[in-house]
């Protein structure tokens, strides 16, 4: 069924009139924007792996007898909330927030059927979980941390909102169903 708008228009007597119509159609960007526009995606999300690489999963031989795993949600934010020095609390928790965000801004970009918040979410916490759990079993100096991954997660959920959906929606634009395109007159 399609959307329609209720619109009030004065006319030059000054009476009101109230009409619908359908809203404005949109359309879609050409092909080779698009195309250029998930090039571009599937670039700064493979840069972005790279990034991540070397952030997490780079050995830290001098932290060792300071880390620890931690698999109780909220205790890592607890005690960077609880340091006298605020900047290093915004430096984790920021840090890690800002570590999510390129997932949701380009999931949905790079791969149209990652699109949703779910989808989104979903997916960046099954990928940093596969991190920290490498991090805690493989990497010398770092551990497992359940705060990092909820961090992350949130982090991509407010990218897929605030610009990841938008963007999704402009590289690929939903197919009319067969319903729409006949005009309505589908089975009931």
């Amino acid at each position: 069924m399609a959307r329609t708008e209720l619109r009030t228009d004065t006319s030059k007597f000054g009476r009101r009139r109230t009409s619908t119509a359908p809203p404005p159609e949109r359309r879609p960007l050409p092909l080779p924007v698009r195309l250029l526009a998930m090039v571009l995606a599937f670039a700064t999300m493979v840069a972005f792996a790279a990034v991540l690489a070397r952030l997490t999963l780079e050995p830290s031989p001098a932290s060792e007898a300071l880390t620890h795993n931690n698999l109780h949600p909220g205790r890592s934010l607890h005690a960077y909330l609880s340091r006298p020095e605020l900047r290093d609390a915004v430096k984790q928790i920021g840090g890690n927030l800002l570590l999510g965000v390129p997932f949701g801004v380009l999931l949905p970009m790079v791969a149209p059927r990652t699109r949703g918040l779910v989808r989104v979410g979903a997916l960046t916490a099954l990928v940093m979980l596969l991190v920290e759990l490498v991090q805690g079993a493989l990497i010398t100096g770092r551990a497992f941390d359940i705060d990092d991954v909820i961090l992350n997660t949130t982090g991509a959920l407010l990218g897929y909102l605030l610009l990841g959906r938008r963007l999704g929606r402009a590289v690929h634009p939903r197919r009319k169903r067969r319903q729409d395109v006949s005009g309505g007159k589908g089975k009931s």
